[in-house]
């Protein structure tokens, strides 16, 4: 049993998905998913904030 669900209800799971979308179209949904995932992860490890003020408006705010 994989969280609950046993071999019979995934393959039922499965069939369900195929009929729904095809054959064609699983490797396609199956790399969208997968490049979704390391995108956010990417977006996960960089910084929180990105400075993009020009020099000049920094220098003005400091004087303030």
């Amino acid at each position: 049993m994989i969280g609950g669900f046993g071999i019979w209800e995934l393959l039922i799971i499965l069939v369900i998905v195929l009929v729904i979308f095809g054959a064609k179209k699983l490797p396609e949904i199956g790399g969208g998913i997968g490049q979704a995932i390391s995108n956010f992860k990417k977006a996960s490890s960089e910084p929180e904030e990105i400075d993009v003020t020009p020099k000049a408006d920094k220098e003005e705010k400091k004087e303030e």
